[in-house]
C-alpha cells in the first residue's frame, strides 16, 4: 500500500519511513508546493487539514500528523503552535526555557502529543488516533539526536532527554511512534 505523507519536514518523513520499514506500507513524500493553513484548534484538526490537502494534490490516500509540545506550567503552550513558536528549533527552545526559568523541576511536566489521520483520495477520514509521551522540560538542552524540542524533553524513566536516545530507543516510546504504530496496525488490518 502507498500513502502520501503530508509533510515537508524531512526529519518527520525519515522517522516515519524508518518506523514503517518492512511492513509493506510505502510512505511517499509530497511533491511540489505544500503549505496548508494549519488553523485547527487541536492537533487532530490540523492533521486532518494536512491530510486532506495532500490527498487533493496527489489524488491518492494520505496520512498526516500534527504534533507538538504541551507544557502544564505554560497553560498548555506551545501546543498546536509548537512549530510556529519561533522561527528555528534553537529559538523555540530558548524561548521555552526563558518562559520556564523560574519554574521548579517538579512543575515542569510536559507531554508530546501526536495526532495521526488517514484519509482516502477523496478526503474521507478512514482512521484517526492521538497518542502522548509524558516527560518534563529539562533546564538546558542535551543530546544531538532527534529534532525540535527533543533536546529539552526529559524522560525520567530513561534519565535522558529525547535527543540523547537512539532512533531505535525513541521509536519505542515517542508520541509519534505510538500514533503511527496504531495507524500501521489499522492499515495492516484493512
Amino acid at each position: 500500500m502507498k500513502l502520501i505523507f503530508a509533510t515537508k519536514n524531512k526529519n518527520k518523513l525519515a522517522e516515519v519511513q524508518d518506523l514503517l520499514a518492512g511492513t509493506g506500507i510505502e510512505i511517499l513524500g509530497i511533491e511540489g508546493e505544500f503549505n496548508p493553513e494549519e488553523n485547527g484548534e487541536t492537533f487532530e484538526e490540523n492533521a486532518l487539514i494536512k491530510a486532506r490537502e495532500a490527498a487533493k494534490i496527489m489524488n491518492m490516500p494520505a496520512i498526516a500528523d500534527d504534533s507538538g509540545l504541551v507544557v502544564g506550567a505554560l497553560g498548555g503552550r506551545p501546543g498546536v503552535y509548537s512549530s510556529r513558536y519561533e522561527q528555528t528549533d534553537e529559538k523555540r527552545i530558548s524561548k521555552l526555557l526563558d518562559e520556564l526559568k523560574n519554574t521548579k523541576a517538579e512543575e515542569r511536566s510536559a507531554r508530546f502529543v501526536c495526532s495521526v489521520v488517514i484519509v482516502s483520495e477523496k478526503g474521507e477520514i478512514l482512521f484517526s488516533t492521538t497518542q502522548t509521551c509524558e516527560g518534563q522540560i529539562a533546564f538546558s538542552p542535551t543530546g544531538y539526536e532527534g529534532f525540535g524540542y527533543d533536546p529539552i524533553f526529559y524522560l525520567p524513566e530513561k534519565n535522558a532527554t529525547m535527543a540523547e536516545l537512539t532512533m531505535e530507543e525513541k521509536n519505542k516510546l515517542s508520541h509519534r511512534s505510538k500514533a503511527f504504530k496504531k495507524a500501521m496496525e489499522w492499515l495492516l488490518r484493512s
